[in-house]
């Protein structure tokens, strides 16, 4: 009860811990959510250290000078309750919220909402708890209650989608977009091009033109944003901090995040499993090195063997690339199926921020043109950045799918494709200087040519401004411009 009301201050009057008086894009459209519900529990999941403790209590402050009653608002942070596990409370979400309604609220929640003053409630890593969508969906179907669910680990998370179909609407937040870090650092006005889904018109050619004509319209700003992202990578820690050194700031992004998912959440996983720290942390080190590119995961077994002198299986490691998948500090692409045939081909591997690769492997790649001529020996890696960089923006969009299509019977490969509804849109990541307009868009060609795959159009992206191919069907983006769609 001591730790509920600390995590609680307003209950007795006292302030909220200090916010940053920047907001991250889910503020408004969480906060327009609570006000009108789609759902009665609204799920956000994303890495951790990308601010979404801090998005819950600055939505409770927004809440609070809105006018609403301190009493109406009951927020939990389960994992800094270590005696809620020690107790082996049964459902504790049940009997929390029933302590709340006894204790706080002075009422039952039905009877609050009954006179227009229905409760908030905020859980925050609540995957964690054993049966927490189960609990979730009594306490919703029984009770008229606002809930913010928010996590780190998307595995557990969509374990409860089954449960809670019907009554949780979900949205991913990765690290800081472009517009976020034009926005908070400084740079002047960085908006993006969407701000909520509009489907029909990513298959528009003439959207993407717009979006290029949009992006240079921001120029200054968004070529500052694109230069601090290069640098120090999305996570708010670090741009926050930009006057750090950067071997500071790396230090904290191993120790916050990738040994936190190391140390803490592979503790809690699957009950049952043998569970290896020192293979996770070598998985990730190898999942770093080949990043953007999609290898045999017996490739990957065999350099865990050597490096750590061990026996090590493949499934093994096809699993610890799936739990760092979960946790979302990476992505897994798939490959591309059409018409539900099974192809040979093996995932994509994209990491959240590049910056994490820099601080885990300790080798600075950077992404701006700028500092990429100054070291030309880093032109091939970059690539591999900007791909995986581009992969996992795609990829945590909300209701988009993205995949990747390998080099089949003679046909060459295709870094993205996106698929909206029937339809297809390929794109290749080209991040160099010089393009050329036949050699770099024959996949994109060939993609687009053949119809059974019903692609209007192609999209390369590439480092800068490039002129646009001779092929009206390809449409040139550079990747800054990309990263500020939506």
């Amino acid at each position: 009860m001591r730790n509920l009301v600390r995590q609680n201050p307003w209950w007795s009057g006292d302030a909220l811990p200090q916010l940053p008086a920047y907001r991250r894009w889910p503020f408004k459209k969480l906060m327009a959510r609570l006000d009108q519900p789609i759902a009665p529990i609204n799920v956000v999941r994303g890495p951790r250290q990308i601010g979404k403790t801090t998005l819950q209590l600055q939505i409770v402050d927004a809440l609070l000078k809105q006018g609403i009653a301190p009493t109406r608002i009951f927020r939990v942070q389960f994992d800094d309750l270590p005696t809620l596990k020690e107790r082996k409370l049964q459902e504790p979400i049940l009997r929390l919220v029933e302590w709340f309604e006894s204790s706080v609220l002075k009422s039952t929640l039905n009877a609050a909402a009954r006179k227009n003053e229905p409760a908030y409630l905020f859980l925050d890593e609540v995957q964690n708890l054993g049966d927490w969508d189960v609990q979730l969906k009594s306490l919703v179907d029984h009770a008229t209650v606002r809930v913010l669910v928010t996590g780190s680990s998307a595995l557990r998370i969509e374990r409860g989608r089954d449960s809670l179909a019907g009554r949780i609407h979900s949205m991913e937040v990765g690290p800081l977009r472009l517009a976020e870090i034009g926005q908070l650092r400084g740079f002047g006005t960085v908006n993006p091009l969407q701000e909520d889904n509009g489907w029909a018109d990513w298959l528009r050619a003439d959207f993407w033109r717009e979006l290029v004509a949009h992006a240079n319209a921001q120029t200054p700003g968004l070529t500052d944003a694109f230069a601090a992202f290069s640098r120090l990578g999305g996570y708010p820690l670090a741009q926050n901090n930009p006057s750090l050194p950067w071997s500071d700031v790396a230090d904290q992004l191993r120790e916050t995040v990738v040994k936190r998912v190391i140390e803490h959440d592979l503790r809690i996983g699957d009950r049952g499993r043998k569970r290896d720290a020192a293979l996770l942390e070598e998985v990730f080190r190898i999942a770093c090195r080949y990043l953007g590119q999609a290898p045999n995961p017996t490739l990957l077994a065999r350099e865990a063997q050597l490096a750590l002198h061990a026996n090590v299986g493949v499934q093994r490691v096809r699993h610890y690339l799936d739990f760092l998948d979960s946790s979302l500090l990476l992505k897994e692409i798939e490959p591309l199926e059409i018409r539900l045939k099974k192809r040979r081909g093996y995932r994509k591997i994209c990491l959240c921020d590049h910056a994490i690769r820099a601080a885990w492997l300790q080798e600075v790649i950077p992404l701006d043109p700028a500092e990429l001529d100054q070291n030309p020996h880093l032109m091939d890696l970059a690539g591999r950045v900007a791909e995986s960089t581009a992969g996992y923006y795609l990829s945590s969009i909300t209701g988009l799918a993205v995949s990747h299509l390998p080099e089949r019977d003679g046909n060459p490969e295709v870094d993205y494709v996106l698929t909206i509804g029937e339809r297809r849109i390929p794109m290749e990541i080209k991040y160099r200087r010089q393009i050329d307009s036949m050699r770099d868009t024959l996949g994109l060609r060939a993609f687009v040519e053949k119809a059974t795959n019903n692609a209007p159009f192609g999209l390369l992206i590439t480092r800068e401004d490039a002129q646009a191919p001779a092929d009206p069907r390809i449409i040139t983006v550079p990747l800054r411009t990309l990263l500020i769609v939506r």
